[in-house]
């Protein structure tokens, strides 16, 4: 089974952001649990949906956890995110296995990177589903993106990974050997051609995008090797 752990709206303009305490809370979830990685999902930009800079969520992808782990999992991310709570902030926070997702969150997932939704469905979906979602304070409007992002990741075709395995330890200009021993699953160009061998020239880490339920790195080439693209 696999666990999604869905947070957002935990942050201000003048402090650490969402994705950084979804690492930090994947750190702490990895001493238990098998953490596969941390994907981030991009929401709504609009005058009307109040955001920190880029309106997105993070979710956490616990694989192989057995039966009965969701409220653990719920308990010890928001110990977590109060023990980290910013003032100004209006952090949400889901759990949902993968076998209680089903196509009316995926479709609130999609709604919500393109047009404006509430809390009000957000809560509503998350009952009917039996999935844990509550907000940690302020407006509580994290909600919202929590469970949106579970929706999103779940579908296994959006976002990126800002973490996955050991890809944010490679810098610079890195093999295609490299980029994959360290949790990539496949590197592609924008056309979908495999590319098996030569060398990456990083922009900072690997950013692989969530495609086809895999880690997928989009190259372009770039003199005698490629560069990455950012995608997701």
């Amino acid at each position: 089974m696999t666990l999604y752990l869905g947070i957002d709206d935990t942050d201000t303009r003048e402090s650490r952001g969402t994705g950084r305490l979804a690492r930090m809370i994947a750190a702490e979830l990895a001493r238990t649990y098998t953490v596969a990685g941390v994907t981030r999902h991009q929401l709504f930009v609009h005058p009307a949906v109040p955001y920190t800079s880029h309106n997105s969520s993070a979710v956490i992808h616990i694989q192989e956890a057995e039966n009965g782990v969701a409220a653990d999992v719920f308990a010890t991310a928001k110990e977590l995110m109060l023990a980290d709570f910013i003032e100004g902030s209006d952090p949400g926070i889901c759990v949902a296995a993968d076998r209680n997702i089903e196509s009316d969150l995926h479709r609130f997932g999609l709604s919500a990177k393109s047009s404006i939704v509430t809390q009000g469905e957000a809560r509503s979906l998350a009952r009917e589903a039996g999935l844990l979602l509550e907000g940690l304070g302020g407006t509580e409007d994290g909600v919202i993106g929590a469970l949106a992002g579970i929706g999103l990741a779940a579908s296994g075709n959006d976002g990126r990974f800002v973490q996955k395995g050991t890809t944010r330890d490679l810098r610079g200009s890195q093999t295609i050997a490299a980029i994959l021993a360290s949790g990539v699953d496949r590197v592609e160009t924008r056309e979908g051609t495999a590319v098996g061998e030569g060398t990456v020239a990083l922009r900072k880490f690997p950013k692989p995008a969530l495609v086809g339920g895999k880690a997928v790195l989009f190259v372009e080439s770039d003199g005698d090797g490629y560069r990455d693209i950012v995608m997701g």
